[in-house]
């Protein structure tokens, strides 16, 4: 059988970040939740015809906080996925959490629901640069969480971290580091704070204390080497795990794998077609057609879009595989245009691959648009 992602969006949330442009709702958690499990149930159920000669290697409950939901509505949920998709053994099924939104019996519930990997948003273990990110959990809150997925029997732990912060120095990064690799989590991804048009942090743009770019590069170094030293292995540019902890189902993305989003903003991969729902959760729960784009991916932007998404990868691009799927040669396409970034060090090729270098991967936004032309 052919294998599938299932990715499934829980748009709730207590407080909305300072700069989350994510699409998550605030405050409505309690008149809305019940509606929209059925309407996520009743979607679910109607791909069940479509989705034979599939199964499901991989489930992702993000968010929102997913773990806003009470248990009888992931049980629901549960219940329209196993009758609509096969779900194999061993099948990495991911639930989001944010710190204090969930107990031990919480958790010990989603663990006997089926949920393997918990992943937990920490960003920072400094107070003040919580508070200014609109974070309402502490640190306390987040250890309190993680040593109670850890009671509740689960060995498949990843945690979140932000550098780029208002507030923070290479000093603090380091704390946070410290912190978190002290818990021995499997799995950790690190992002740069990105600064989004229409969210509080947009409209303080020109106020906001955020480090300088060299410092931000620093922190951005500091992770990758403090995280190696500790055993983690660096495999996507903001991921890093133990071995064999890798996220399953976010490598599907990378790879260009078919995928089945549901819910509100959610984004699917299926057949060679992308499409997307927009963020009107009144008519998703109504039941109208919320489809917001929809279409075939013609063949030079897979080209486009297999070189954009591996190369955020640390294995890069293979040569021959490339060749296999387009009958392209890669370097007679991109080397040209890849010689100056090689000949800085931002872009290495050896053993039939091309990929970036870790100081090639701080800028590898702009060398893809240069490369791509988008």
């Amino acid at each position: 059988m052919s294998k599938l992602g299932i990715y499934i969006h829980v748009p709730f949330c207590l407080q909305k970040c300072r700069y989350c442009d994510f699409c998550s709702f605030a405050g409505r958690e309690n008149e809305m939740i019940s509606e929209y499990v059925s309407a996520l149930c009743r979607d679910i159920r109607a791909w069940k015809e479509r989705c034979r000669g599939y199964s499901a290697d991989t489930v992702y409950f993000g968010g929102g906080t997913p773990t806003l939901l009470p248990i009888r509505d992931f049980d629901r949920i549960f219940e329209a996925l196993t009758e609509s998709v096969s779900l194999e053994n061993g099948c990495e099924i991911s639930c989001e959490c944010n710190p204090a939104t969930a107990d031990r019996e919480y958790l010990g519930a989603l663990r006997q629901l089926g949920v393997n990997r918990i992943s937990i948003g920490l960003q920072s273990a400094n107070e003040n640069e919580l508070r200014t990110l609109g974070r309402i959990h502490s640190y306390a809150d987040f250890v309190d969480t993680y040593r109670s997925a850890r009671a509740a029997g689960f060995d498949n732990i990843s945690a979140d971290l932000m550098y780029g912060i208002p507030e923070q120095t290479l000093d603090s990064f380091g704390h946070t580091l410290e912190c978190l690799t002290s818990l021995e989590p499997e799995h950790i991804s690190a992002y740069g704070l990105k600064i989004e048009e229409g969210t509080p942090f947009g409209k303080m743009r020109e106020s906001l204390p955020l480090p300088d770019e060299d410092t931000e590069y620093g922190m951005y170094m500091l992770c990758g080497d403090y995280l190696a030293a500790r055993g983690y292995s660096k495999y996507e540019i903001s991921n890093f795990a133990m071995a064999g902890y890798e996220s399953r189902h976010n490598i599907k993305y990378w790879r260009g794998e078919d995928y089945l989003g549901f819910g509100v903003s959610a984004h699917s991969y299926f057949g060679g077609e992308r499409f997307a729902n927009s963020r009107d959760i009144e008519g998703y729960i109504r039941g109208l057609d919320i489809s917001d784009e929809r279409r075939l991916i013609p063949p030079s932007e897979r080209i486009t879009e297999f070189v954009m998404l591996r190369m955020r990868m640390c294995e890069g691009v293979s040569h021959s595989e490339f060749y296999e799927r387009f009958g392209e040669d890669f370097e007679g396409l991109y080397g040209e245009r890849l010689s100056r970034y090689k000949d800085m060090g931002y872009v290495l090729t050896e053993n039939n691959r091309t990929r970036f270098s870790d100081k090639g991967f701080f800028i590898s936004n702009y060398i893809l648009s240069d490369i791509l032309d988008f």
